[in-house]
């Protein structure tokens, strides 16, 4: 039997957050990114977040930032949902980003919750707030503390949803339990945003996810989430085992390098990473080619 209310999807069900290509010198590679992100949408992603931590924000220009959002959109904007990572921890550069996004042609945007300056939850909710004010796209908020070392709790979270533009968290937080009641009291589209954690997110009403494994394995994502959704569990489950080592893999270091490799031994991209981030070694890339080989893929 199917799920008896499939959750609403405002971004579509496979995201990936997409990695920012560079040319060998480390430039800005415009061309690259129109082609990765053609690839990803025809391999089965829905949407694909530009601008996020995966895609070395940190370390791009609010120029080059908006250069990309125009290039992706140019490239995929007809047939998939291209979303601009947006946030920091400055409000005035968030609404600034968030405008700069809507001008280039963003479908949405993603907002991480501000990072470092570890603010209480009422400067959360201001912030947040403050930067969905700035245009009229959607937002998909981003609790990944983790990264920013504060948490969006649930009240803050049920605060913001009540924006009318605020209609999606990409989910990182790894707490089954606070986005349960965040689901049960709110009409937000939840996305998983730990990659491992997919499946169990689907089970307690996530719409879907912004994956990272996307890059290499977004066919087997839109499988998993298509038997789930069609009710035969056993097969969801199968394919969620089978994809362990790709999960496990990705992230043995940060998640961005060992992306950029597979892409790289695929053809598809330089492996090209902007410091502090380096490149995968000899001995990462080899133990990478064993892991998604048990998980299916061979670079």
């Amino acid at each position: 039997m199917a799920p008896t209310s499939a959750p609403q999807t405002p971004f579509g069900r496979v995201l990936t957050a997409m990695v920012t290509p560079f040319t060998a010198e480390g430039a800005l590679d415009l061309d690259a990114a129109q082609r990765l992100a053609a690839h990803l949408v025809d391999a089965g992603n829905e949407g694909l977040v530009v601008n996020g931590t995966t895609g070395e924000s940190p370390t791009t220009s609010d120029t080059e930032k908006a250069q990309l959002v125009r290039a992706v959109v140019e490239a995929v904007g007809d047939r998939a949902f291209v979303i601009a990572g947006a946030g920091t921890n400055d409000t005035a550069h968030s609404i600034e980003l968030a405008r700069e996004a809507a001008a280039a042609g963003a479908h949405g945007l993603l907002l991480v919750t501000p990072y470092y300056s570890k603010p209480p939850q009422e400067g959360l909710y201001r912030h947040t707030v403050a930067v969905a004010d700035a245009t009229e796209l959607p937002v998909m908020l981003y609790d990944i503390p983790g990264r920013t070392a504060v948490a969006l709790e649930t009240e803050t979270i049920v605060r913001l949803a009540e924006h009318p533009r605020i209609i999606a968290n990409k989910d990182a937080k790894a707490d089954l339990g606070a986005a349960s009641w965040v689901m049960a009291r709110t009409d937000l589209a939840y996305y998983c945003g730990d990659d491992i954690l997919n499946l169990p997110m689907l089970s307690i009403g996530a719409a879907g996810f912004v994956s990272v494994v996307g890059h290499v394995v977004a066919p087997e994502l839109r499988a998993l989430v298509d038997a789930y959704l069609s009710g035969d569990i056993a097969k969801a489950r199968e394919i969620h085992l089978r994809l362990l080592p790709v999960y496990t893999g990705i992230f043995r270091t940060q998640g961005v390098i060992l992306s950029k490799a597979a892409l790289a031994a695929q053809g598809l991209i330089t492996g090209t990473l902007r410091l502090p981030l380096v490149e995968a070694t000899d001995e990462q890339m080899a133990v990478l080619r064993q892991d998604l080989a048990a998980g299916g893929v061979e670079l």
